[in-house]
Parts: C-alpha cells; sequence; structure tokens
C-alpha cells in the first residue's frame, strides 16, 4: 500500500526529513512514534501529497505521489493535528462539500453519509455549525471526512491531540473500528496510543527511522522481553532463600526484590522479584521455587514498558 525509497525533506539547507524508507502492507496499522520536531508531520504530509520531497520516491497503492497526486489523494483519507473544519458550515454540509471535493458524485454522497455519521457517532450534532462543536466533536467531524470518501489509506496526525480522557479512550475504540476496513497510518508522541491501536511500530528519530517493528519484537531487540516478575510465598527458609534460590537459576542474569525503593507494595506474607534472564527462564524458575517449598503466586513477563523501549531505541540511535 505504501512504498518509500530514501525520501527526503529539507526546509533550505535544514534537513527536517531522511533519508526514510519503509513498506506498508494493505490491512496493516502502523504508528511512527517519535517526539516533537523529529519529522512526523513533514513525512505525513509527503504521503498525503501536501509536501512534495526533496528527493527519493513515494507510491501509494502503486501510484507516485508526484507523477499521480490525484489518483493517490483518491485513495488517502487525511486528519491533520487540527481537523480541517469550517465554523459557518453545518457538519452535513461540510461533509458533502469534501466529499464533492474528492470528486464523489452528489448521490454517492448521500448514500454514503449514514454510514460515515454512525461511524464516528456525529449524528446527532450534523445539523451543528463547525463553530459551535465540541473538541472531541470537532476531532470526530475530522476523522468523518477523512474517510468520506473511503479511502483505502488513513492517515491520522496525532489523533488524540487536545482530547479529554473520555474522548482518548472513544476515539481508540473509533480507530480500532476503523482498521478492519483501512490501512491505517498514525503518528503520535502519546505511547499509550501506539500501543492500544497499531501492530507495528516506527520509531523516528532526528528525521530517520531508527527501528521498527512490533512491539514485542522492539522489546526483544533490547531484550526487555526477558524479564519477569514472580511473586512467592516463602517457604519457612524466607524470602531471602527464594531469592538465593531464584539466582542459581542456570540462565538467571540478577534478581532483585522489589519494595519501597522501587516504590511498590507487597502483599503480607509474600515476596516479589524482577528477574532478568538470558531468555525466557519462567519455567525453570517455577520450578526451583515449588520443588524448594516456595508457593508461587504469580509469575508473568514484566508488563510492557513502551517508555522504556522508546527512549532505549531513540538513544541507540543517537549513539
Amino acid at each position: 500500500m505504501v512504498e518509500l525509497t530514501e525520501v527526503t525533506r529539507y526546509y533550505g539547507p535544514k534537513r527536517a526529513l531522511g533519508p526514510v524508507s519503509f513498506e506498508i502492507e494493505k490491512g496493516d496499522t502502523v504508528g511512527i512514534l517519535g517526539l516533537n520536531g523529529v519529522g512526523k508531520t513533514t513525512l505525513l504530509r509527503i504521503l498525503a501529497c501536501g509536501l512534495r520531497p526533496s528527493s527519493g520516491s513515494v507510491s501509494i497503492d502503486g501510484h507516485d505521489v508526484l507523477d499521480n497526486p490525484h489518483e493517490v489523494r483518491k485513495r488517502v483519507g487525511y486528519l491533520p493535528e487540527v481537523p480541517p473544519v469550517y465554523g459557518d458550515m453545518t457538519v452535513k454540509d461540510y461533509l458533502a462539500f469534501v466529499g464533492r471535493l474528492k470528486g464523489m458524485t452528489a448521490e454517492a454522497v448521500s448514500e454514503r453519509m449514514p454510514a460515515v455519521e454512525e461511524c464516528t457517532r456525529i449524528t446527532e450534532v450534523r445539523d451543528m455549525p463547525a463553530r459551535h462543536l465540541s473538541q472531541g466533536y470537532r476531532q470526530r467531524v475530522g476523522v468523518a471526512q477523512a474517510i468520506i470518501h473511503e479511502p483505502d489509506l488513513l492517515i491520522m496526525d496525532e489523533p488524540t491531540h487536545d482530547l479529554d480522557p473520555v474522548q482518548i479512550v472513544e476515539m481508540r475504540a473509533m480507530i480500532r473500528a476503523l482498521k478492519e476496513s483501512h490501512t491505517i497510518l498514525i503518528s503520535s508522541h502519546i505511547l499509550p496510543e501506539i500501543s492500544q491501536t497499531c501492530d507495528r511500530l516506527l520509531i523516528l528519530d532526528d528525521g530517520r527511522i531508527v527501528a521498527s517493528g512490533s512491539e514485542a519484537q522492539l522489546e526483544e531487540r533490547l531484550l526487555l522481553s526477558r524479564r519477569i516478575r514472580v511473586t512467592v510465598r516463602p517457604a519457612a527458609t524466607g524470602a531471602t532463600a527464594a531469592r538465593a534460590l531464584i539466582a542459581g537459576v542456570p540462565g538467571v542474569k540478577t534478581v532483585d526484590r522489589t519494595g519501597a525503593a522501587d516504590g511498590t507494595t507487597e502483599e503480607p506474607g509474600t515476596a516479589t522479584f524482577r528477574i532478568e534472564g538470558e531468555a525466557d527462564v519462567r519455567a525453570e524458575v517455577c520450578r526451583a521455587l515449588v520443588e524448594a517449598g516456595h508457593d508461587v503466586i504469580t509469575l508473568t513477563r514484566a508488563e510492557r514498558q513502551l517508555e522504556r523501549v522508546f527512549v532505549g531505541l531513540v538513544a541507540e540511535g543517537t549513539n
């Protein structure tokens, strides 16, 4: 669906993006993750034919953005960070206007409108001028204008920008529903937004992609998937003996007990340990503890810490 090869963008002598190369398959939901100012919006604007690359090639569904931009625009729906709504137009008139701009007939717009309104949950405000809409509804209308022409590729720049917690949850649910019928590319610097909506991540730093893959793959690259937590009810020998036992399991590199030092609390009568192994050592740790008479209450991989993945990969990219 998307193919970029050695794409760059300069503003005068300043490099804002690139060189960037990647592909997105049809049906994928991909997140571009990066701090403010690293080139995310520049990249999305190039894909949406709103900005020309300085060099390199970009194709959407086989169509080059420079040679055939009108065909590309037919296949792309774009939600910029600030929803492009006109305050004096009612929602339904604005969406009809956008649909005609996208090449739809008036009849096609009328047939498409009920599905778009239902999907984005804007039916109750369809007759209101856009200037009277809350930020949450303005964002929904922004999504509606992006999907009115049923694009193959949906591009969303910071889709939860300025939304309250309830609206953020609703937007994420909407994105998950849209995944069924669109290839989606989302940019954000908000980590949970990417983690909860995307199948694959592209980490952008200083205009370049420093890593790509699923969250699990990026964790593995930093060895984060080899970290586990185990909570036990120690035998008579005590928590110290349990810790020593874990430390002696083949493949275990480090064992640390959680507690006040790292801001966590333990259930009375239990002890919780953080373990880092050379591989996945859950089975070996559980077997050793049980055979020694320690009751294993929980044993899981450490919760995914996308923040740690992101910081670690950005640090890798700058070294």
